[in-house]
């Protein structure tokens, strides 16, 4: 991977090699700015009078994961990325945050004490987003704005798809058709009624009461779409809940499969993407750059075309105009949003009641849940080095995320901080783990 450059005064020049950088360091012209992603910032030099290409960012938003794709586009020779990522987002954290606070609000005011629920009188201003959308619009324009700060760029892509949900589960839709949706000439308990048969999905009674099911429970990310409702008797609702319909069919693992097929498929992720792909756009214009825009279909042309396998990241480096690609295998930078820990100081039991506290101070021992760390244990069974984000404990004792798997319980006298929490997780992986999967 190439390796980001700033002169004396923090500002970008073009990147460099690894070797490049590892001389510069040992000769003590650069010292580390960031190790991840890995910058370094020069003693010596400015960047009046240096030599500049065109660099662009590249993007493919979506709905749990955006790719990112910082490339050179040298002229008459093929494109070089220097830098390839992928953000996975928390969108669904957030939305079960919320839903979660909703609730204790609610048990607080019948339970408690009495407090009238707020006269909602309060005006959304023009282009609001929910929280776990708007997430992700923050998300993706924070890492392009980091970017450009560590990158002489000069422009930005970004795939501006709109999914066709009617046409995602009807393929041959076409003209008045679009007018006609899977409820045309019903109302839904009709619709249910005559779908499944005028008996429960899950243990054939009929004859009886049935009530509308959630196949997928709205607690654990479910809608009121038809597509994700069916019939049940009072026992089966009573007995289901919230739970899955894989474990509670565990038993009859083939009525769960005929359920699910006969349902169909959510269409969440593309509404997310058709949610926020103008957001994001007039955000990306507002940070001053010339912004080009290019379809699905376009990306997947280019992919095809150049032989390159499907991932988040080869998708962003295929948007737009692109003639040649060259040196696409390299090593891919996951960074997953972890948010920066909780207000809340007291864990609630399953009837919203607290049941325990949390320390009131966040950095324990000169470190805070977040930070990369080195850990150097010299003997024991946990003997070795790892390196990881850590989370802190009052004890003292911590834990660290490392690639291999979390190591817990190491004291907070063996590690030492490599760079502070910025709300974000960092792996990598080799993009040879997704030639396997068949371009699409």
């Amino acid at each position: 991977m190439a390796v980001m450059v700033l002169d004396k005064r923090k500002q970008p020049l073009m990147p460099c090699s690894e070797k490049r950088a590892r001389l510069l360091l040992d000769h003590g012209r650069a010292v580390v700015y960031r190790t991840v992603p890995f910058v370094i910032r020069l003693k010596d030099r400015t960047a009046e009078g240096s030599a500049f290409q065109d660099v662009r960012v590249k993007l493919d938003p979506g709905s749990k994961t955006t790719g990112v794709a910082v490339v050179r586009e040298p002229a008459n020779k093929p494109d070089q990325p220097l830098f390839l990522a992928e953000i996975t987002h928390r969108g669904r954290t957030i939305r079960n945050n919320l839903t979660k606070r909703r609730a204790q609000r609610r048990r607080r005011r019948s339970n408690r004490r009495y407090r009238p629920a707020r006269f909602n009188n309060r005006r959304r201003r023009d282009g609001w987003l929910p929280p776990s959308l708007q997430h992700r619009v923050d998300t993706t324009v924070a890492w392009v704005d980091r970017l450009t700060r560590w990158l002489p760029v000069r422009a930005l892509s970004q795939e501006l798809v709109r999914f066709d949900t009617h046409q995602l589960h009807n393929p041959e839709v076409a003209g008045v058709a679009y007018q006609q949706g899977e409820l045309f000439g019903y109302e839904v308990r009709e619709y249910l009624l005559e779908k499944w048969g005028r008996q429960c999905a899950y243990c054939d009674t009929a004859g009886v009461p049935l009530q509308v099911e959630h196949i997928q429970p709205k607690s654990r990310g479910g809608s009121d779409r038809v597509s994700n409702l069916t019939i049940a008797c009072g026992p089966c609702n009573h007995a289901k809940g919230n739970c899955p319909i894989q474990d509670f069919l565990a038993a009859d693992p083939d009525r769960a499969d005929r359920i699910l097929s006969q349902a169909k498929a959510p269409l969440a992720d593309a509404a997310a993407v058709n949610a926020t792909r103008w957001a994001l756009r007039s955000r990306l214009i507002a940070l001053g750059f010339d912004v080009e825009v290019a379809s699905g279909g376009r990306t997947k042309y280019n992919r095809a075309r150049l032989g390159i396998p499907k991932a988040h990241c080869l998708d962003a480096l295929c948007v737009g105009t692109v003639t040649r690609v060259r040196g696409w295998q390299q090593p891919v930078l996951c960074i997953t949003a972890a948010g920066r820990g909780s207000y809340q100081r007291t864990r609630l039991n399953r009837h919203g009641f607290p049941r325990g506290y949390l320390t009131r101070r966040k950095q324990i021992h000169g470190f805070q849940t977040g930070d990369r760390v080195k850990a150097v244990v010299p003997h024991g069974k946990k003997a070795g080095t790892h390196r990881g984000r850590v989370a802190v404990r009052a004890t003292g004792r911590f834990n660290i995320q490392t690639p291999d798997g979390v190591v817990q319980g190491l004291s907070h006298r063996h590690c030492t901080l490599i760079q502070r929490g910025d709300g974000y997780g960092y792996s990598f992986r080799k993009t040879q783990e997704d030639a396997g999967r068949v371009a699409a």
